[in-house]
């Protein structure tokens, strides 16, 4: 079973395994990864720089679930999430700054008021949408 593997495992394998699973479309199995692991979350962040779309797509989903039914650890991520900002791809910080606003907690606004001088204007707009989302139901 896969709790096997990542006793087993290390940070690199473990992102390898859950891309894979990400881009077979195993949303569920790796939902119950991370409920079982929370050393998991700060991985969401290096996860994001996966090459492949479905992956990328993938984190998303996954947040967007664990902030529903693992609100406690959910901050675990925003570090690591956090860390996009800084990519060199616009695409990537523009995706870290939207998810910073999935998850709503108060902690990501400094680094999303970074982002609102950013050299490109989508990114920038992200950062404003997921500041707003924020102030409206901080956590």
């Amino acid at each position: 079973m896969w709790y096997d593997i990542l006793e087993m495992s290390g940070d690199s394998d473990i992102k390898t395994m859950i891309a894979d699973y990400m881009e077979k479309g195993f949303l569920e199995n790796i939902i119950d990864m991370f409920k079982h692991d929370r050393t998991l979350y700060p991985l969401l962040g290096e996860l994001m720089t996966d090459e492949r779309m479905r992956v990328r797509l993938g984190i998303t989903a996954l947040v967007e679930t664990l902030v529903k039914e693992d609100p406690d650890h959910i901050t675990l991520s925003l570090c690591g999430i956090a860390g996009l900002l800084g990519n060199d791809n616009p695409t990537i910080r523009g995706d870290g700054a939207y998810l910073l606003g999935i998850i709503g907690h108060h902690d990501a606004l400094p680094f999303l008021s970074e982002l609102l001088g950013d050299s490109n204007p989508d990114v920038q707009q992200t950062a404003r949408e997921a500041i707003e989302e924020i102030r409206k139901g901080a956590r």
